[in-house]
């Protein structure tokens, strides 16, 4: 089967800061070579997309030698941190822009929503901005009024549809362009983040119609979010971008586990030098994963080292949501001797729910001493999976409260 998008050595260049030669006449030799169908003569070595360093180059490769193929019926995940090319690219699959080298083949009409109010003239009403969409995708005037009701009650404008855009909320604009996109046939529909900016109801229908369209219509789909959730239940294939390349391309479900494995997560603790009579020598996960699925249990392995003899000591933690509240803690008393223990904690699948959250770890008598106190000592994130939130039963705060489960096992010795 021939792919219906095919890209090859794709690149995108920017220059920070003022635009063009510095000359009239390089400005119009560059312009000549472009009529031309020729690289620019003024092209240079750029760095790398890395946002978080300063860089000494004024040039920067938004993109970098890109190379992937999408069949017909295919829905892509796009992933990848903010920055790291993933809007750029929808841009030029869009023809929003164009690469600066590479080609793309295309085997289709193209729907994009790329950006709340894309596409859109604020001044005309919602009516007249879908007629001009259409036009824009190649529809005839017959075939948008065709499926004008139906894009009208998809996006649940009805009521506003006669008013102009300008007067819409971010959410009206994204419920009507995307409506708009979907509904006019494209054989490849683009969508990028803008979703997220509607509310729970339409997040599901337009997540509902782009598996339609793709399943039933045997159109493709390319889908850029951060929300693990909704790719993992859509997607059929990942691409993962970092710093303008694709680091990582396969099964949805390969991308995703390798985009969680590099996210700055801390995984790991050490004790710092200045060392109390007992205190937390290490703290760690059984499994090196820094993003943990809502249906698997999280095992975090603590190594507690004492100098001293203590029949009343207590080892407690806590899990600590981004909000730094305490959402979960638990207290395990114990008798230390002269040695190191270790503890086992086990987090059951389904007790947290998707967040970022941190543990805190403390070695105590109660009422008395602190031997040792480690604020974020590991950190970690529980991915949305969908559906599986919808099980949700007598829940306080954003754990499940479950009774008798045995967090901590017995501290074992350590040689």
């Amino acid at each position: 089967m021939k792919p219906i998008i095919k890209v090859e050595s794709l690149s995108k260049q920017y220059r920070l800061g003022s635009v063009g030669t510095g000359t009239l006449s390089n400005d119009l030799k560059r312009w000549w070579h472009q009529v031309r169908g020729k690289d620019d003569p003024f092209l240079k070595i750029g760095e790398s997309n890395d946002r978080s360093t300063k860089g000494k180059s004024e040039y920067v490769w938004a993109l970098k030698d890109i190379n992937f193929e999408v069949m017909p019926g295919e829905i892509l995940g796009i992933i990848g941190k903010n920055g790291a090319g993933k809007s750029t690219l929808l841009k030029i699959l869009s023809k929003v822009t164009g690469p600066t080298t590479g080609r793309i083949d295309y085997n289709g009409r193209i729907g994009s929503l790329l950006e709340v109010g894309t596409g859109f003239h604020p001044e005309l009403t919602g009516r007249e901005n879908i007629f001009l969409n259409g036009a824009i995708l190649g529809m005839t005037k017959r075939e948008i009024r065709a499926k004008l009701d139906e894009i009208i009650d998809f996006s649940g404008c009805e009521r506003y549809i006669d008013t102009p855009v300008k007067r819409y909320s971010s959410g009206m604009t994204v419920r009507l362009g995307f409506a708009v996109a979907a509904h006019l046939d494209p054989e490849i529909l683009i969508v990028d983040e803008v979703l997220a900016v509607g509310d729970a109801e339409f997040q599901k229908k337009a997540i509902g119609k782009m598996q339609d369209i793709s399943k039933g219509g045997g159109r493709t789909v390319l889908f850029v979010s951060h929300n693990m959730g909704s790719l993992r239940q859509l997607c059929t294939r990942g691409l993962l971008i970092g710093k303008g390349q694709v680091t990582c391309e396969g099964s949805i479900d390969t991308v995703i586990d390798e985009y969680l494995q590099n996210v700055s997560k801390r995984t790991e603790y050490n004790a710092p030098l200045g060392e109390t009579e007992v205190f937390i020598r290490k703290a760690y996960f059984e499994r090196e994963k820094q993003g943990y699925l809502f249906s698997e249990e999280v095992k975090i392995i603590v190594e507690v080292a004492s100098k001293i003899q203590a029949s009343n000591t207590s080892f407690s933690f806590a899990v600590v949501n981004k909000f730094d509240q305490r959402v979960f803690s638990n207290v395990y008393p114990f008798s230390c001797k002269i040695g190191n223990y270790r503890f086992s904690i086990k987090l059951p699948s389904k007790l947290l729910a998707p967040n970022h959250y941190s543990i805190l770890l403390a070695v105590d008598i109660p009422n008395q001493i602190l031997f040792d106190y480690v604020v974020s000592a590991l950190s970690f994130e529980i991915i949305d999976e969908g559906s599986l939130l919808s099980k949700y039963t007598g829940h306080h705060g954003d754990i499940i409260i479950e009774n008798n489960i045995d967090l901590v096992k017995e501290p074992k010795p350590l040689k």
